[in-house]
């Protein structure tokens, strides 16, 4: 996530440096807590939470756990791994429903924290659980605000209760008691109400908060709070505490630049979990909130079983299987191709399910420089086709690839490089189907993975070229130099005293291990050069 961006960063940094010793001492703990406690401040994570974090890994860490470890690193990453976890909450906590319907759930927080966009969130997640929520419209202070709760009930496929106009005129305490004998009598289960904000913390929102509270006895009462506004995090949220009294903390705006202690501080200050995550604007970038996925992406470490979720609701096992079919047989169209491109995207973000794998800082400039509008470039070519260019994409000559590239609003040169990379998928995938191995471009069979590529095959290949006794080489001084050294058992291009890096000469561990011409020249030909 891109708030934990700068942290992450930090963190990994500090980590690698431990690397290269096989022995920590105590003024390598001392080093790596002061790198990790300027970290945790410059992303705004509060002072108390960071005093604590630094002295429990700072202990842990000159401790015979680690001391004892066989890599040091690895042991001191867990520490703080744990200790992250811990900090956000330790395990994760569900929503408590109650056993007589409706379940109540209220909705606090600052105004511009996202509450009711986040009320449709949570609805239409709630729908996919096989609940039926109904959205009620007790924000009657800010302009347009029931208008803006009917808006985003309607993207949810929910109800919304909405008896008063808002703008000022309406009771909202009376609105949210009103709505739960709604509920009952139109068998909703879950009531979620949208109460008001304010842009900073006062007496008049806290009061008509505790009021509406007191009126319909929520079951959960969740604090929204925003995750770019830092330090203030936590006197919101304590404030908020004290006022309310929330059961829960819901984290809006992880998808943007901010710093990240918002996160690291509220449910450590205040005691209360983090129940929920808000990463976009659209109504499916809402997720459960787990402590130790989230602490796994803040140590670069992925989260794999998110991504993994995410595949199984996107992706039809029965329909992947056919797929696998028609990769084997050969019968793997663009219309294929074009239903996979788009499970892809009801996964959501390419970028971030990216960023949920292991390492993925490594490639952050790639990934800041990713494009996803290419995904639906690419959908309008495929669909600027007709259902039998899709099928036999041979038929695409010149003049069809023109049509094609004008409906779609591309150039024909990206039609051409589309089709082209589509063939060399299809093969390439049909290879792996049958259980050989898939040649990338410019570089031939993968090695090591059997299937006639790979070291035997090399090897093959070199003893057939020995045993000729020439040099392809055009150049005459070095066909001689080739031969002659072949004549005294050394490798062309590896030098009697030693090889290049350091790796041995003539007989030791790197002998005949150095790259041909022909391979330097395969592998730069493969990079572009």
């Amino acid at each position: 996530m891109a708030t934990f961006g700068t942290l992450s960063d930090r963190l990994t940094q500090t980590f690698s440096a431990l690397r290269t010793k096989g022995k920590l001492s105590p003024a390598d703990v001392d080093k790596t807590v002061r790198e990790i406690r300027r970290a945790l401040l410059d992303a705004d994570v509060a002072l108390p939470v960071v005093k604590e974090f630094t002295s429990t890994v700072r202990e842990r860490a000159l401790a015979d756990e680690v001391n004892r470890a066989l890599n040091p690193a690895q042991q001191v990453v867990q520490i703080v791994n744990e200790e992250l976890v811990a900090i956000l909450g330790g395990e994760q906590r569900r929503l408590e429903f109650a056993k007589n319907p409706p379940t109540v759930i209220m909705l606090a927080g600052l105004q511009g924290a996202g509450k009711t966009t986040l009320a449709g969130k949570l609805a239409k997640w709630l729908k996919g659980q096989g609940h039926t929520p109904l959205l009620v419209a007790a924000d009657l202070q800010r302009p347009n605000a029931v208008t803006q709760l009917q808006v985003v009930g309607e993207q949810a496929g929910a109800a919304v209760f909405a008896p008063e106009p808002g703008n000022g005129v309406g009771d909202p305490v009376k609105v949210a008691k009103d709505a739960v004998q709604h509920a009952r009598t139109r068998l909703h289960d879950v009531v979620i109400v949208d109460t008001a904000g304010r842009l900073g913390v006062d007496a008049e929102l806290m009061k008509q908060a505790a009021s509406i509270r007191k009126a319909v006895d929520p079951d959960e009462v969740l604090f929204v709070i925003d995750a770019m506004i830092g330090q203030d995090a936590v006197a919101t949220a304590q404030a908020f505490q004290e006022g309310v009294d929330f059961t829960g903390v819901v984290l809006s705006k992880l998808d943007g630049d901010a710093r990240g202690g918002a996160a690291l501080s509220v449910a450590s200050v205040t005691g209360r979990p983090i129940m929920f995550a808000s990463t976009g604007e659209g109504l499916d970038d809402f997720e459960p909130f787990h402590p130790d996925r989230m602490a796994s992406r803040i140590l670069d470490l992925g989260d794999i079983l998110s991504l993994i979720e995410q595949a199984q609701k996107a992706f039809d096992q029965e329909e992947a299987q056919k797929v696998a079919e028609k990769f084997a047989t050969d019968s793997f169209t663009l219309e294929d191709f074009l239903a996979q491109m788009q499970q892809l995207k009801k996964m959501g973000s390419i970028k971030g399910m990216l960023g949920m794998l292991p390492g993925a800082r490594g490639m952050r400039e790639q990934l800041d420089n990713f494009d996803e509008s290419e995904l639906t470039r690419t959908e309008a070519i495929i669909q600027s086709m007709t259902p039998a260019e899709r099928r036999m994409p041979k038929l695409l000559n010149g003049s069809r690839r023109l049509r094609i590239a004008r409906g779609s609003g591309t150039t024909v040169t990206e039609v051409n490089a589309l089709v082209n990379r589509f063939e060399q998928a299809a093969k390439m995938m049909k290879t792996v189907a049958k259980g050989g191995v898939p040649n990338v471009p410019g570089m031939g069979p993968i090695p090591g993975m059997g299937g006639g590529g790979g070291a035997a095959s090399a090897r093959k290949a070199a003893a057939k070229k020995k045993g000729k006794g020439g040099s392809k080489s055009g150049n005459p001084a070095k066909r001689a130099a080739e031969q002659a050294a072949r004549a005294q058992g050394v490798r062309p291009g590896v030098a009697a005293g030693g090889a290049g890096f350091g790796l041995g000469g003539v007989g030791g561990a790197g002998a005949g291990t150095e790259p041909t011409a022909e391979e330097l020249a395969a592998l730069q030909k493969f990079l572009g050069r």
